[in-house]
């Protein structure tokens, strides 16, 4: 079984205003590199056989740092660990949204897991990548110990699919920036 720390990147001014920022390439805020030094010290004496890492900078500065703790570390960086598509919701702050796409924002209340924001993705899009890189994880490290560095919903999907629990659950499991989790990697849920 594959043994993976899960690592949601450092604080963005994005997400210090309450911005959802989807696929925007937002860098992390100076609290942010702070967290990801101090997420990379905090894991500097914990062996990885491998890193996996959203292809978005903010993920990628996150990564780094502990990667600088690990020389020689293997690094892959893979699209599919995206944080979730928020299409024309990108940018807006949470509490405007509301206000500007009513009818849209009734759907996603009515449905969490099947709705889509005007040209974003949905959580059951975003499950379907992310388990198929974590059975392509597992698949390529079993037995291993893994750092996987993501996104919040992206992270959150991803525990729910590890823990059976269902997909409707996912914005209530946001993981903290830069707060390791561990989880062993037991594929074969159906809810995803």
């Amino acid at each position: 079984m594959t043994r993976l720390c899960l690592v949601r990147h450092g604080q963005t001014a994005w997400n210090l205003q309450g911005r959802w920022q989807g696929h925007t390439d937002i860098p992390l805020d100076e609290t942010g590199l702070q967290q990801a030094q101090q997420v990379a010290l905090a894991l500097r004496d914990t062996y990885f056989d491998a890193l996996y890492v959203s292809d978005l900078t903010r993920a990628l500065v996150t990564a780094r740092a502990i990667a600088g703790q690990h020389p020689g570390l293997e690094t892959h960086i893979d699209a599919r660990l995206r944080e979730i598509g928020l299409g024309q919701w990108e940018g807006r702050l949470l509490t405007e949204i509301p206000t500007l796409y009513p009818l849209e924002w009734a759907a996603r209340e009515r449905d969490l897991v099947d709705f889509s924001p005007p040209k974003g993705e949905s959580v059951r899009q975003v499950a379907v990548r992310v388990q198929a890189t974590l059975r392509d994880i597992c698949t390529a490290h079993p037995q291993a110990q893994v750092l996987v560095v993501s996104h919040g919903l992206a992270l959150a999907v991803m525990l729910c699919c590890l823990e059976n629990r269902p997909l409707a659950q996912a914005y209530s499991r946001v993981p903290d920036n830069a707060v390791p989790l561990f989880v062993e990697c037991a594929l074969g849920s159906d809810r995803c």
